[in-house]
Order: structure tokens, then sequence, then C-alpha cells
């Protein structure tokens, strides 16, 4: 059961994704959850980085496109800055969000990477999608009130998996040899 939990890696940050390693690894397209994953979770107008970021992506011909919980008012706010395509109330961990990304956008699931900060919500929906995940670390340490919950769960989850999976560790890149 544990193993629907691990994710393909772990990176500390999102922005540690670059078009090289992800071409590498054979990913056109990221579909990424938005608070503490992308932009922080009280900060929807995201910072200098990310658009560097998300610029850096968009010239090497990689597409992002947001898979979140949170309600269209929302979403749409914080991705309308970065005119990036999303999908709002994704229902992960239930895989509706990502197939419904996969399906719209006629994307191939070898072609796709879900990132996300939460192993019950984001890796779990992307094992269940069929695409492969990277987990990073939240943006901040604290999180809006629906996710301290998950955030306690997961303590338990983690410790799980590196007890099965001594292997699973912080990356700095996607290096397939540290493929998990």
């Amino acid at each position: 059961m544990v193993s629907q939990f691990k994710p393909t890696w772990m990176v500390k940050n999102i922005y540690d994704l670059t078009p090289a390693q992800l071409r590498a690894n054979g990913i056109k397209v990221i579909l990424t959850d938005l608070d503490n994953t992308l932009i922080a979770w009280n900060n929807p107008d995201g910072t200098p980085e990310l658009r560097h970021w998300l610029t850096l992506l968009e010239l090497a011909g990689i597409r992002v496109i947001v898979v979140s919980n949170n309600n269209r008012k929302r979403v749409d706010r914080a991705v309308a800055p970065f005119n990036l395509d999303y999908i709002h109330r994704a229902l992960k961990p239930l895989s509706w969000g990502i197939l419904r990304a996969l399906r719209r956008w006629h994307l191939n699931r070898d072609e796709v990477v879900m990132v996300g900060d939460q192993l019950l919500t984001d890796v779990w929906a992307a094992h269940h999608s069929g695409v492969r995940s990277v987990l990073v670390k939240p943006i901040l340490k604290s999180d809006a009130w629906v996710t301290k919950g998950n955030r306690l769960m997961e303590k338990v989850v983690m410790w799980r998996l590196r007890h099965n999976y001594p292997e699973l560790t912080w990356q700095e890149d996607l290096d397939e040899r540290k493929a998990h």
C-alpha cells in the first residue's frame, strides 16, 4: 500500500527542474500543483524566480499546466499573470484532474510529470493516473488550514516509505541514476 505514495523523484524545489533534465527524461509537459509548489499559498502573485523558470521552460518548448484542488477564481487569479492553462477543482488525490488534463490537451502519459508538495494528494493522484511524479519540499513551512491534517499523516507515510525504500532521498536534479 505504501508504494502508492512513492514519488518517481524527490527534488528540493520545483525551480531545480531544468529544461535539459526534463528533456533527458522525455518530459514535455509539467502538471503542477499550485499552492506551496508553484507559488507560496499566501502569495498568489508569485516571484521573479518563478517568472524566470517559466520563461526558461517556455523557450525550451516545455508546457506547464496547473492542476489544483482550488476553485476557479483562486486558480485563475494565481495563474493569469503567467498565462498558464489549468484544471481547477482537480479532486486530488483522485486521478480525475490529471486525467482531465491528459484528455483536454491530448497529452501522452510518458511525456508528462506531476509535480507537487504532498504525497497524499499529488503523488497519489499521479500514481493512479499513470504518470511519473516529482515530490518537492513545500515553498513555505506553514500551510493553509485544509492542508495541516495531511502533513501529519504524511510524516507517517514518509517514515514508512523511507523504511521500505532506503534509497528514497531528496535530490538536486532528475539524474536518472538517482531515480526511484
